[in-house]
């Protein structure tokens, strides 16, 4: 071979290694979200995800307290978002997230839900009472079930009710979305979930009946970047997608609502 076909060949060869050896392999964002926001934060990381090929997001969902436990004990994160303060409160205390890092992003609501043909014929929150009625909920130290009991204690016609509904409570689950799947497969007679949920279970899943909840008492939803981030800039711009209006406008797509002015205590 002449040195001139050797020449030929060695600069194509040699500027595709130095491509190679310059390009830079994606760097993993790893996300905690409840479980709830199962559907609208795939979307959002896929939007994410196409704005910034350098970055792969990795999202792990679960009851938001299942996922504070993970964080507390060790587990790498780099965003946290929980359905209620009180998860992200306790990261603050144990000194994992900045508390000026906490910013409430959406809003949910509450519903009561049932079987499509609804056969203990629940119309209202004192049906839930009657006799052979089965419930499902959320445990009480998962956000749904603690909003669930606030729910029930604001609405009740009388200082009994909330005693004589959760006498009827069959199941007690670890997350909103397995609420919703044993009432869906008629396992229960009614459950609550958020309104979110719904929409994500698409038309036809459940029979929604809407709870007049006060506002004081809607499910607001804090997300943080947390202070061990492998990548505070990537986690950072993460978030801020998510308070954008592009990032909003998919959250309202899957049902959830605005986040409350000002935050939740």
């Amino acid at each position: 071979m002449s040195k001139m076909t050797r020449m030929k060949w060695f600069w194509p060869l040699a500027l595709l290694f130095l491509s190679a050896c310059t390009q830079r392999e994606p760097h993993t964002l790893t996300v905690f979200a409840a479980s709830s926001l199962t559907d609208a934060f795939g979307e959002i990381s896929a939007e994410f995800e196409a704005a910034h090929p350098e970055t792969r997001i990795v999202l792990n969902f679960a009851g938001s307290q299942a996922l504070r436990s993970q964080i507390a004990f060790g587990a790498e994160a780099d965003v946290f978002a929980a359905a209620d303060f009180k998860q992200m409160d306790a990261l603050v205390d144990a000194g994992l997230v900045s508390a000026e890092a906490v910013t409430p992003f959406l809003t949910n609501q509450l519903v009561l839900i049932t079987p499509p043909d609804n056969p203990a014929n629940i119309t209202a929150l004192g049906d839930l009472a009657g006799e052979g009625v089965t419930i499902v909920m959320a445990a009480p130290d998962v956000p749904a079930g603690a909003y669930t009991l606030a729910t029930l204690n604001a609405l009740a016609t009388d200082p009994s009710q909330p005693q004589a509904v959760l006498a009827n409570v069959v199941s007690e689950e670890l997350n909103v979305r397995q609420v919703l799947a044993k009432v869906a497969l008629g396992e229960a007679d009614a459950g609550f979930v958020y309104a979110s949920d719904v929409v994500a279970a698409g038309a036809g899943a459940v029979n929604i009946i809407s709870l007049p909840v006060p506002s004081e008492l809607r499910p607001a939803y804090p997300i943080a970047v947390l202070d061990n981030a492998s990548s505070a800039e990537s986690a950072a711009e993460f978030v801020a997608f998510v308070l954008s209006e592009a990032g909003q406008t998919i959250l309202r797509k899957w049902g959830f609502d605005e986040p409350p002015r000002a935050s939740a205590p």
